[in-house]
């Protein structure tokens, strides 16, 4: 057996705390917790002026435990390495921390650094595991305990956890029960390492799919996918970069969809719009697909029933209302 009485936890955002929590509840408490900066709230380079301070969840709550925190900018940075040299950690546990780890600190930890990964690799390697699932209609995910190398994503795993997505849950629904999964698989893999009843297998070479950081154009709305393409990106995508289109040559997010199982007219293009029926905008899709349009909003607006929308927005049936780029709209 090889005792884990030093611990260190790197994690940075909400779904980190429950693999903390329960990490504080055993023989694994963390020593120290290492989480990112307290920054600006806000995106984009000018988040800093006249926002408030935001500070990362797990820092709020490791101080409420507690345990002492660090929050480097740079765990590449020289002073930090020398300072976690010093605790001579058995090993580190990382959960969405949110900073590439050098060499030199990968290899520090006694049993090394085991990361907590939202997939179920070698699927949806990257920052992204939870949305790119479901934007791609999987019916399955699930997390994975690894042994972190200098590879995104790519070293070998320990243990792993499925469950299925259901066919309406959003990115943040999901990611509440992974992060609850993780917690007990992360117990569970620190208790195999200390057993030394647990060894690493190499990820297998196919089934590898990528899940790259999400930028703000990923939430533009593509009409010529299927209305339930659309539908699973809308759910993936909330609450950023969320989904949104052009109408009538103004942004508009849409904010509760469907997709419909009635085919469109075979003559709408993408993006025509169809009618009001139901309560909902019902839009043209790809595959002569329908996407209905419950509650939409614009910018800086409050959001409106598709009712009420469209008593403001004078749209007409049967044109090409909506569309991904401003300059197509009103082309049908």
């Amino acid at each position: 057996m090889q005792a884990l009485q030093r611990v260190v936890f790197f994690g940075s955002p909400e779904f980190a705390i429950p693999t903390l929590e329960a990490l504080a509840a055993t023989a694994y408490r963390p020593l120290v917790v290492v989480t990112q900066p307290t920054r600006p709230a806000g995106r984009g380079k000018r988040a800093g002026r006249g926002r408030r301070a935001l500070e990362p969840p797990v820092a709020r709550w490791a101080r409420e435990a507690g345990i002492e925190t660090w929050q480097p900018e740079k765990v590449r940075a020289a002073s930090f390495l020398e300072r976690f040299e010093i605790l001579e950690a058995d090993v580190a546990v990382v959960v969405a921390f949110g900073q590439i780890f050098p060499p030199a600190l990968l290899d520090m930890p006694r049993l090394g650094c085991v990361n907590l990964h939202a997939s179920l690799l070698p699927a949806y390697r990257g920052a992204a595991p939870i949305q790119g699932a479901i934007a791609a209609g999987e019916r399955e995910s699930g997390v994975t305990t690894m042994l972190m190398e200098a590879g995104l994503d790519t070293g070998p795993t320990l243990l792993q956890s499925a469950t299925p997505i259901g066919s309406t849950e959003t990115g943040p629904e999901l990611a509440a029960r992974l992060a609850s999964m993780g917690a007990e698989i992360m117990v569970e893999t620190l208790r195999g390492l200390e057993e030394g009843r647990l060894e690493a297998s190499p990820q297998a070479s196919n089934g590898v799919s990528l899940a790259p950081r999400l930028r703000k154009e990923d939430g533009r709305v593509r009409w010529s996918c299927s209305a339930g393409e659309i539908y699973d990106r809308f759910r993936a995508f909330q609450p950023w970069p969320g989904s949104t289109t052009f109408c009538l040559g103004r942004d508009l997010k849409l904010v509760e969809v469907s997709a419909l199982s009635g085919p469109a007219p075979t003559e709408a293009s993408p993006g025509t719009f169809l009618g009001l029926r139901d309560g909902c905008l019902e839009v043209a899709c790809g595959d002569s697909s329908v996407l209905a349009l419950r509650t939409v909003q614009r910018p800086g607006r409050r959001a409106l029933s598709a009712v009420d929308f469209s008593n403001g927005a004078a749209l007409t049936a049967g044109r090409q209302e909506f569309s991904s780029l401003a300059a197509e709209v009103g082309d049908g």
